[in-house]
This record gives C-alpha cells, sequence and structure tokens, in this order.
C-alpha cells in the first residue's frame, strides 16, 4: 500500500476584515461569529478535520485573542498522537521587529515550524471564506498531476472576476500567469465567457515551497515599504507567479508546474 503522504496545513488566520467593520472591531475576520455558535474559521477547519489532515497551524495577527479563545475551547485535542494538534501561532518576529507582511512572508517567517514538523506536502490555505472542500481530493490531484504547486479556484463568469485574483491557465490546467482584479480577466481555455478565479488555497511540495520563499527573501519581495500593503506581496502574485521561474513551466509537465484544482 501507497504510503500517504504527510500533510502539514498552515492556516491564514491574520485578517483584519475591516469591510466588516464594526463586526471586527474587537476581533480579526476569522474569528467574527457565524450562525450562532460557530466562527468564519471553523469552516476550513472543519475541512481538514474531515478530510483527516489533523496537522494544523493557525497563523494569527490582529485582535487574535477572540480567535485564540475559540480554538482553545473548541478545537481541543487529546495530545496523545504528537502529529495531531490544532496549534495557533502568533508572528515570531525571526527575522526583525515586524509582524507578518502578507502570506509570503507568514509562511517564511514560520519555515522553523515546517522543518520540524518534517512534511511531504504544505496547504497553505485562508481562514475567512464560506465553504466546504473535500481536501483529499485536492491532494490526490496534486500528487497525480506531479506538480510543485496546486491551486484551488473557482470558474465565474468573466463580468465578475474582476473583483478576484484571476488565473491563467493552459488546456492543460498549467499556471502561466497570475493577475489580481484585472479589467479584461482572462479566459478559461475554450471556455470565452468564464475565467478561473483564485481560492487562496494551495498545496506545495515542500522542497519547491521552501525553494520559493528563499527565493522571494533573496530578491527582496517581502521587503517592501508599507507593511499595511499586503497586496504588494499576495501569495497568488509573488510565490505562485514565481512559478515561471521556480517552477519551470514545460510540457510535458512531470513537476516543476503549478497546477489547477478547479471547484464546480
Amino acid at each position: 500500500m501507497k504510503r500517504r503522504a504527510r500533510v502539514l496545513a498552515m492556516i491564514m488566520a491574520g485578517g483584519k476584515g475591516e469591510r466588516l467593520h464594526p463586526l471586527t472591531r474587537d476581533r480579526s475576520k476569522p474569528a467574527v461569529p457565524f450562525a450562532g455558535r460557530y466562527r468564519i474559521v471553523d469552516f476550513v477547519l472543519s475541512s481538514f478535520v474531515n478530510s483527516d489532515v489533523l496537522s494544523l497551524y493557525i497563523l494569527v495577527q490582529y485582535k487574535s485573542q477572540s480567535l485564540i479563545e475559540h480554538v482553545r475551547l473548541s478545537w481541543r485535542t487529546t495530545g496523545i498522537v504528537p502529529d495531531y494538534f490544532v496549534t495557533v501561532v502568533p508572528p515570531q518576529m525571526r527575522f526583525g521587529p515586524a509582524w507578518f507582511r502578507g502570506t509570503a512572508d507568514a509562511v517564511l517567517q514560520n519555515l522553523n515550524v515546517i522543518d520540524d514538523f518534517n512534511p511531504d506536502i504544505v496547504a497553505i490555505f485562508g481562514a475567512d471564506h464560506i465553504y466546504r472542500m473535500d481536501v483529499n481530493q485536492m491532494l490526490a490531484f496534486h500528487q497525480e498531476s506531479g506538480a510543485d504547486v496546486t491551486v484551488a479556484a473557482r470558474p465565474v463568469a468573466r463580468a465578475e472576476a474582476s473583483s478576484f485574483g484571476v488565473l491563467a491557465v493552459d488546456a492543460h490546467g498549467k499556471v502561466v500567469n497570475f493577475v489580481e482584479k484585472p479589467k479584461q480577466p482572462p479566459a478559461i481555455p475554450n471556455d470565452p465567457e468564464r475565467a478561473l478565479v483564485s481560492m487562496g488555497n494551495y498545496l506545495f511540495t515542500r522542497q519547491a515551497l521552501v525553494d520559493a520563499l528563499l527565493d522571494v527573501a533573496t530578491i527582496g519581495l517581502v521587503q517592501y515599504r508599507d507593511p499595511r500593503d499586503e497586496a504588494a506581496e499576495e501569495f497568488g502574485r509573488r510565490v505562485t507567479a514565481l512559478g515561471s521561474r521556480v517552477n519551470e513551466q514545460q510540457a510535458p509537465v512531470p513537476r516543476r508546474a503549478a497546477r489547477i484544482s478547479s471547484s464546480p
């Protein structure tokens, strides 16, 4: 029997959620209550737990106490199996006195937890969306395709895609470009009326992620002037788009390629 991949999930839960004010006056966006007793973060946590991916780090930042208390009370683990955990990780400031400056910087600052866990695959998901997902389907796609990066995406009408980060792909689902809120979104091959928008959920082969992040740090992409300008270092544009260099976009595509996992 083939060994199950060792998967570590890093959940980005540091969003301010300024557009949800006053709901986010005292808490971050992932901690906003939903349907009474739940919080927005529960959706991504539930997707992972129900997919039997049980090694979860939650990276927090702004007004995080409400979220930390919710995770402590609602997502307790027994501790009997050391690889099964739901652990909150605040900014460690390992590279200077700065908070997380976007997704790539948040993961870069926590490369030590990736090294300590030694995963085969690192899942990097957002914590501020309402959805249900079988992560195993995406994992299977990622492994079968042989890609180093797999991006979860949804097809939407091109007229609506300008509000999102849009992925341009070739006929084989290989990522060739990432455009943030384009006026003219690139269409899906053979489907001119729809475009693929990124869900902000990624699977990385561990070494590809480490190489990409170290490359980003080396060329200074995380050292932009305004630490609040997360768009300047957005993961989809900086790391996935960096795939044109880190992941050689060649056909056929055995490895070194970003691919799309499309949700219907």
